[in-house]
This record gives C-alpha cells, sequence and structure tokens, in this order.
C-alpha cells in the first residue's frame, strides 16, 4: 500500500481513533467504581459537616473506608419521603445508599417541572449527643454552574444545627464563599426555618434584620450566588414542608405526653408523700 496516498492515510487515522476510543472507554469503565466511591463519600463528608459533629477538615484526611464507618456508626436512619410528607421507603445504611449530587439534580428537575407525584427526597437522620439531627439536601444553579449541600435540623425541626455546601464553579473569593468561609455556614446555626410564611428562609442582600429568625446575611460582592443559594434552599425547604409539618405536631405531642407523665408521676410522688405522712 502507498504510504503517500490519502487510502492509507485515512485507514491509519481510523485505526488509531477506534484505538484511542476503545483504550479511553476502557478507563472509564475501569476508573468508574472508584469515582462512585469518591463522590458518595464526598457527600457524606458533607453531611457528617453540616450536622456539625465534625469539621470538613479533619474529614478531609480520611480515606473512603473511614468516611462510610463514620457514617454507619452515627447514622440512626435514612427515610425516603413523597411530596405529601410521608415515608415512602427507606436507604440502606448497611450499604451506604445515599443521594449524590447526580440524585439531587434528577429530584430537583421535578420539583422544577411540578412533578412531585413523582418526587423520592431523601431524609437522613443522625445520633449526635444523645439527640436526632435531621439533615436534607438542597440543590440549585449558582453563577457558573450547579450547587448544593445539605441542611442540619435540631430535634425540633425547625431550628438549624448547621449547613454545608458546595459548588461546582462558582468565583474564587466571591461565590466559592459558601462552601469555603465557615463563617458563613456558621450563620445558620441557630437560626429557623419558618414553614408558616411563604419564603421559608432568606440570605438577605445587605445584612438580614438582626430580629429575624428566618434569615442570614448574603455574600457580599456574590449577590448571583446568594441568589441562587436562596432560591435553591427555599425551593427544597417548601417541597420537604409536609414532611417537617407532620414532624413537628409529631414533637409537640410527644413532648405534651411526657410533660403529662412528669405531672402524674410528680401527683404520685406526692400522694405517696401524703401516705406516708398520715400513716405516721
Amino acid at each position: 500500500m502507498n504510504t503517500n496516498g490519502n487510502t492509507y492515510t485515512i485507514i491509519y487515522s481510523t485505526i488509531v481513533v477506534v484505538l484511542v476510543a476503545a483504550i479511553l472507554a476502557f478507563a472509564a469503565m475501569a476508573l468508574k467504581p472508584k469515582q462512585e466511591a469518591n463522590v458518595k463519600a464526598e457527600a457524606i463528608r458533607e453531611m457528617l459537616t453540616a450536622t456539625k459533629g465534625y469539621e470538613m477538615e479533619s474529614l478531609g484526611k480520611m480515606g473512603n473506608d473511614d468516611i462510610l464507618a463514620e457514617y454507619s456508626n452515627n447514622i440512626k436512619k435514612a427515610l425516603v419521603v413523597n411530596a405529601e410528607g410521608q415515608v415512602i421507603d427507606s436507604l440502606s445504611i448497611s450499604k451506604h445508599e445515599i443521594y449524590t449530587e447526580s440524585d439531587l439534580k434528577e429530584q430537583n428537575n421535578l420539583i422544577k417541572s411540578g412533578k412531585t407525584s413523582s418526587l423520592r427526597l431523601p431524609v437522613f437522620i443522625f445520633n449526635k449527643g444523645g439527640k436526632e439531627v435531621t439533615v436534607i439536601p438542597c440543590y440549585g444553579a449558582g453563577l457558573w454552574g450547579p450547587i448544593w449541600g445539605y441542611l442540619a435540623f435540631d430535634d425540633d425541626f425547625k431550628t438549624f444545627a448547621g449547613a454545608y455546601f458546595d459548588h461546582e464553579s462558582e468565583t474564587p473569593g466571591l461565590g466559592a464563599k459558601i462552601k469555603d468561609d465557615p463563617d458563613f455556614r456558621a450563620q445558620f446555626e441557630g437560626k429557623s426555618a419558618d414553614f408558616g410564611v411563604t419564603k421559608i428562609f432568606s440570605i438577605v442582600k445587605g445584612g438580614a434584620p438582626k430580629d429575624q429568625e428566618n434569615a442570614i446575611d448574603a455574600i457580599t460582592g456574590a449577590t448571583m450566588t446568594s441568589r441562587g443559594l436562596d432560591a435553591a434552599i427555599n425551593k427544597w425547604l417548601a417541597a420537604y414542608k409536609p414532611y417537617f409539618i407532620k414532624a413537628q405536631e409529631n414533637a409537640r405531642a410527644l413532648a405534651q405526653v411526657a410533660d403529662t407523665l412528669d405531672s402524674c408521676n410528680s401527683d404520685n410522688t406526692i400522694i405517696a408523700a401524703a401516705s406516708a405522712a398520715s400513716a405516721k
């Protein structure tokens, strides 16, 4: 064959392209399990950080196996709820089933499209110092790409225990502060989600009013990222609203039962003391 001819060039180029494509496809398939493991471990790091039981710096030094072990040791249950706030499924703790970024994107598309009948929203309940901390995700659009994160709630199902956020390509030193600035995330601690109003939570440009419990300050110079995060948080909190309303009602009912039992125990103590005094 004439190596200087067009036919040879076409055949040679085709063989090279096919070989390179095959090598890349094989490499992608070989690396896929490790990539998926890294994505899962990173999502768990973010959830654990949101609970304020850990710091991301220390978790970042741990390998994937150790992260999975920490998840197993701290998770109490992982649920899946629908748009009505009903528990419809559970996620396997032993298999470390969680929702990663791609899963959150799928649910976000359903929320945006109004196809709420197909929603399958994850709820992660962790043990923290003998109390339950409920963690839910959020997902939305930042300035340059997707942003996502996790919101952690105390056992009253309205007060934030903590939060953690991540992004794909926000501006370093500005929008990227949703992830990089611990002071921004710390603003969530002790604040509340108000499920009784249309705007459940606010990230306020120019500073939130000091007496507003469901608002924090936006990031200076990162207006679009702050707006995107504000929209993502409110959109997902609205989707979870039925679940949180029911959880709050159940918490109040349990508190009333506990108060009644305490009152009965107190009355019984008084009666017993009176009886003992009479016997004397």
